[in-house]
């Protein structure tokens, strides 16, 4: 999945993934959504630090909010319906942006 970035949009919110070799990447929030099927929250993401025009990978993670309502622990999307699914909100996403 990539995104043509660019700035015109509000200030971002960062977050902090750490990867399976333990190094901790900083990513910028592209938006998060609610998924009542699934009963989870999912956030995408992308690299922090991009230039302008630059093509960023996208990554989409599943959390579930904890009762503090703090920010749960990302997880991996695993299920091939869930992808469909975050997919099409994330295209329906892309296209109102640029209208």
């Amino acid at each position: 999945m990539s995104h043509e970035h660019d700035h015109d949009h509000h200030d971002h919110e960062h977050i902090t993934v750490v990867d399976e070799n333990g190094n901790e990447e900083l990513y910028e929030i592209l938006f998060t959504f609610d998924s009542d099927d699934y009963g989870k929250s999912y956030v995408i993401v992308y690299p922090a630090g991009i230039g302008e025009g630059e093509e960023v990978e996208l990554q989409a993670f599943s959390y579930v909010e904890s009762e503090e309502g703090m920010q749960g622990a990302l997880n991996p999307i695993e299920s091939n319906q869930e992808w469909d699914m975050v997919e099409e909100v994330l295209n329906t996403f892309l296209a109102d942006e640029e209208e």
